[in-house]
């Protein structure tokens, strides 16, 4: 494998599979079966997961929530999710631990990078939940985060779509995709791939990051391997 230590990163929305709303016990299946492939083959993972399957604290102030109680309502979002997909991989028979960002034993064990390394080399899975445990940043600013901290070689963003584009390809049937991509570049066309914050936080921090489609079963141990799959964005 190319790749000895990744932060996975999934979309929240992802986990809705066809439904409106809420979570897809066939995509969370299929999440846990790429994982498991991965985690045999000796690579340590850890994982942070959103929460906008359920909510997200910005389209709470929409309604009429104050922010910080909205991005609280968010970070237990994330938890919820932590915990289907530690469900999901117990299924498959795989060791994965909850670390929480904010206290709530005996819900998931409180985060600490020693912590997280030490799950890690034991051969565990382990999921981060909570976000940062700070309102106003998005749990891309906290992959990254825990990517760095846990010294990943990678941040790897499963999302839906199969990597960076010129334009958003749902929308603009021209845009083309990227096979690599510095970060200034991105900088310089104004690309959607993060937030500032996360994106910062990787380009500063030397942490490589490759978008690609986490939907189609398979690809996950592809990227891991080394095969050419969505985008690289590096130095």
């Amino acid at each position: 494998m190319k790749y000895k230590r990744i932060l996975l990163k999934l979309s929240g929305e992802s986990l809705m599979g066809g439904q409106p709303y809420g979570l897809s016990t066939d995509v969370l299946t299929s999440y846990a079966r790429q994982i498991r492939a991965v985690a045999e083959s000796g690579v340590q993972l850890a994982i942070v997961i959103g929460g906008g399957n359920i909510f997200r604290g910005l389209s709470g102030v929409n309604r009429g929530f104050d922010r910080v109680k909205g991005d609280q309502m968010g970070m237990l979002a994330t938890i919820i999710n932590s915990l289907a997909l530690q469900s999901a991989l117990e299924s498959e028979g795989v060791k994965a631990r909850v670390l929480t960002s904010i206290r709530m034993e005996p819900i998931g064990e409180y985060y600490s990078k020693a912590r997280a390394l030490e799950c890690m080399q034991a051969g565990e899975v382990v999921i981060i939940g909570g976000g940062t445990s700070n309102p106003f940043f998005s749990t891309d600013t906290a992959s990254a985060l825990r990517g760095v901290e846990v010294e990943a070689d990678v941040m790897l963003k499963g999302t839906r779509v199969d990597g960076v584009y010129t334009a958003d390809p749902e929308k603009d049937p021209a845009a083309v995709r990227f096979d690599e991509i510095s970060f200034d570049e991105v900088y310089a066309r104004g690309l959607k791939v993060m937030d500032l914050t996360a994106f910062t936080l990787c380009k500063e921090n030397r942490l490589p990051v490759i978008v690609f489609d986490m939907d189609t079963e398979g690809n996950l141990g592809k990227v891991v391997a080394g095969e050419k799959i969505g985008t690289l964005v590096h130095e």
